[in-house]
């Protein structure tokens, strides 16, 4: 959004939520999310409660980051996360453009075999925003499960490989979504750094009637409680961005 007083979305069109990381024990364990990569967009995460971790995987290695009340921890497009729990985890999340990475911008580490087209791989991760609270939360866990598998065979694979041809087929999934991501990007942070560039230039004029069309914004959740990736989320509309 942009009026005369510059992009009246968030600071940078970043997108914010409230995260409950999930505390369902995994097969090796752990408690904690669901493991995933973006290929856009960066993430940060503000830790408000509780304590645990974040297993990342990238082409450098495998690395664990400590989470507690206080820690800022964010990572770069191509990082595979997988949120630990370890004691009541909450966080604030930031995402870049947006919030592309909760509107499309993430493929989960689920077995190559579900990673053929879009077809397959909504097959085995969509949440039927209809179904019963019992039901969507059956189909989050198994999803979380499932991404586990991949995850634990690419922290296993001997050599690069595995890890550049998980690279290669989510690329390949999301594809057909990049028009829609570019546009959502051309009205978000393109216009908002546009804003900037054009205040700028009022500045360097001594203009300053952009000052006079300020604006003030609140708003509260849209949503409470969607089974995300990670946990528990409440989330803001898209329009505020």
């Amino acid at each position: 959004m942009v009026s005369s007083a510059g992009f009246t979305g968030l600071p940078g069109a970043v997108a914010v939520s409230h995260l409950s990381v999930y505390d369902w024990p995994a097969a090796d364990g752990v408690c904690g999310g669901t493991p995933h990569m973006h290929l856009t967009c960066s993430e940060a995460y503000v830790v408000t409660v509780g304590r645990g971790a974040v297993q990342t995987l990238t082409t450098s290695g495998y690395e664990v980051t400590p989470l507690a009340p206080g820690t800022v921890a964010w990572f770069t497009p191509g990082t595979i996360h997988r949120l630990v729990n370890e004691d009541d985890l909450r966080i604030t999340v930031l995402m870049q453009n947006n919030g592309l990475p909760e509107a499309g911008d993430a493929v989960l580490t689920l077995p190559p075999e579900h990673l053929t087209d879009p077809e397959t791989y909504a097959a085995a991760t969509a949440i039927p925003a209809d179904a019963p609270r019992e039901e969507q939360e059956r189909i989050a866990r198994a999803r979380r499960d499932l991404a586990l598998e991949g995850y634990r065979a690419l922290r296993a694979a001997d050599g690069p490989e595995p890890l550049a041809a998980f690279h290669r087929a989510a690329a390949e999934l999301v594809r057909p979504r990049l028009a829609e991501w570019r546009e959502r990007w051309h009205r978000g942070a393109q216009a908002a750094a546009a804003a900037t560039a054009d205040q700028l230039e009022h500045l360097e004029r001594a203009d300053t009637s952009h000052l006079a069309e300020a604006v003030v914004r609140a708003e509260q959740p849209s949503a409470r409680g969607k089974f995300g990736m990670c946990g528990r989320l409440d989330v803001y509309q898209d329009t505020l961005f």
